[in-house]
Order: structure tokens, then sequence, then C-alpha cells
């Protein structure tokens, strides 16, 4: 091959790698979603996803996005089937595929813990903060912290932290609406 051409091709690879990588990153950053209606009881979900797993299960008016593409992939279809399990009073015998984006460390252990309390249990944040604080062999750990971080949770129902009320076993705060929290204690008959 003469020099010139050699350049070429070598250019043209190049740049071929150069937009394969570019409709990789592109491609990844997609985002869908696809809306729950549930029974009468409850606000609409939203859930989302990055094309392979659940990422996102919110009620709709908790910080809904509108910058999602409007999906029906067979992680919906999974998460739907959870749902209607869900509403009907039973526990689901099975998870969608999820995955937690982009959290912290600390966010991850409290989110742990959220999925250790079984249907029709609750814990309080400083029952949380207690756990933490004995797994990390620290004498105290801030139920605030813990609070902030349930209240982060992208995937509320399947990370259940509709089931950590506040201390005395009062209601607290839900990012999904308390009467949803209320509702959803009910469904479970953890509501005292």
């Amino acid at each position: 091959m003469k020099k010139n051409e050699e350049k070429f091709f070598s250019f043209l690879s190049n740049k071929c790698q150069f937009f394969l990588l570019l409709r990789l990153i592109m491609t990844s950053n997609k985002r869908y979603y696809n809306l729950y209606k549930t029974p009468s009881a409850f606000s609409d979900m939203l859930m989302e996803s990055n094309g392979d797993v659940l990422t996102g299960l919110r009620f709709v008016g908790s910080d809904f996005r509108k910058d999602f593409e409007e999906s029906d992939l067979s992680v919906f279809n999974d998460t739907r089937k959870w749902l209607e399990m869900y509403f009907s009073g039973q526990e689901p015998d099975f998870t969608p595929d999820y995955k937690v984006i982009n959290q912290t460390p600390f966010r991850n252990e409290v989110y742990e813990i959220l999925l250790s309390i079984p249907f029709g249990k609750v814990l309080t944040y400083g029952d949380i903060a207690k756990t933490i604080a004995n797994n990390r062999k620290i004498e105290k750990m801030s139920a605030q912290a813990v609070g902030g971080a349930v209240g982060s949770n992208p995937i509320c129902l399947i990370i259940p932290c509709h089931r950590v009320v506040a201390a005395n076993n009062k209601i607290g705060g839900y990012g999904g609406g308390i009467q949803n929290k209320v509702e959803l204690l009910k469904l479970e008959g953890a509501i005292f």
C-alpha cells in the first residue's frame, strides 16, 4: 500500500472507532420510562430504566422526570408483574432486575438494611442508625443521616423505604407522599 492510502485507512479506522465510542456513550445514557397505573388508593408510579435493568421506581409527583423516552421494555413487564402481586396484598416471590446507580457506600449500606425489613414490619430511623453503628463498631450513627439516605432511595417499594418510621412509630416523612406511605403500610398490615 502507498503511504497516502495507509494514512487514509488509519484515519478512517480512528474515525470509525471514535463514532462507535460516541454511539456507545450516547446509547448508554439513554433513559426509558413507563407509567404503572396503581389501585385508586395510591398515586400512579413511574418505572425508569437504562434499557437493561430497572433504575428507578417512584410515585408520580415525587421527582417526576420528563427527559425519558417512553418504552415498553421486558424489565418494565417484570416490574409490572411484581407490582401487581404487591398491590394485591401478596409479598412478591421474585425481584425484577434493578441497579442503584451513583449512590454512596453509606446509602448502599442503608439500602441493604431496608431490603432486610420483612413485608408487614417496620424499623425506625434510629434502629437503622444503631445497626450501622454496631456494624461499623462506632458509638453512634445519626438517625438524620439515615433519613437522608432513605429519602434518596430511587427504587421505592422494591427497596422498601416505606417501612421506615420515625421514633415512637410515628409515620414520619416519605418522598412518595405521606398518604401513599400510610396506604402501603395498611396494605402490608403494618399500620399501627
